[in-house]
């Protein structure tokens, strides 16, 4: 199946991904204005400062090109690169990643890198923050992503977009991402089955579409 984006979802993707890297970059230059300003007296904390907001965002940047890029589609793409690369990203915040060594999904079809997007949309559904925990599939499902937390909640626009059941100039940036994946999802012959578990936990299922 050939899925077309128009001018404008690439446009919203991209102020979606600027937004993301905007704080770690702004926070470099940060401390690099308070050596200016401070001397000496400030440098090992804005040294700090700087390499902090800099690996924050080499992570960030190593995701996007993953999830988004063409080297997700890579046969090199490997679930330990993919786990590695999700776990950094929640890295000092207040999700955690639960993905066990041993559930080791391969990449062909797509399905990697749609493990990085549901697991950001995971965390996405997780304003409190929690766990997201990335399974085997059942059945003719590949894996499972799972979100748990104090509250769990996809917001309707972005389960519209996810599903397909919004018209592309409706988008905005919070709905693109989810827009984003669930087309990858059918380029590749997917679908994304969402399961609520109550107020504190919600899955997603990528399951082979029939035919």
């Amino acid at each position: 199946m050939t899925v077309s984006l128009e001018l404008h979802v690439v446009e919203l993707l991209c102020s979606r991904l600027c937004h993301d890297l905007i704080s770690p970059v702004g926070a470099i230059g940060n401390g690099v204005e308070l050596i200016e300003e401070m001397g000496q007296s400030m440098a090992e904390e804005a040294m700090s400062l700087i390499a902090d907001s800099a690996d924050q965002a080499a992570r960030r940047l190593r995701l996007f090109r993953l999830a988004y890029g063409a080297a997700g589609n890579s046969g090199a793409f490997t679930a330990a690169e993919a786990r590695t690369v999700l776990g950094a990203w929640f890295r000092g915040g207040r999700t955690r990643l639960d993905w066990p060594a041993d559930v080791m999904p391969g990449s062909d079809g797509g399905v990697l890198k749609l493990a990085l997007n549901l697991g950001l949309l995971a965390e996405e559904a997780m304003p409190y923050g929690g766990v997201v925990t990335v399974a085997a599939g059942a059945g003719g499902a590949a894996l499972s992503v799972t979100a748990e937390g104090r509250t769990v909640s996809l917001r309707d626009e972005v389960r519209e977009a996810l599903d397909g059941a919004v018209a592309q100039a409706d988008l905005t940036p919070r709905s693109v991402q989810a827009y984003v994946t669930g087309r990858f999802a059918e380029q590749c012959g997917w679908g994304i089955i969402t399961e609520a578990k109550g107020a504190e936990a919600l899955r997603f299922w990528l399951d082979r579409r029939a035919g």
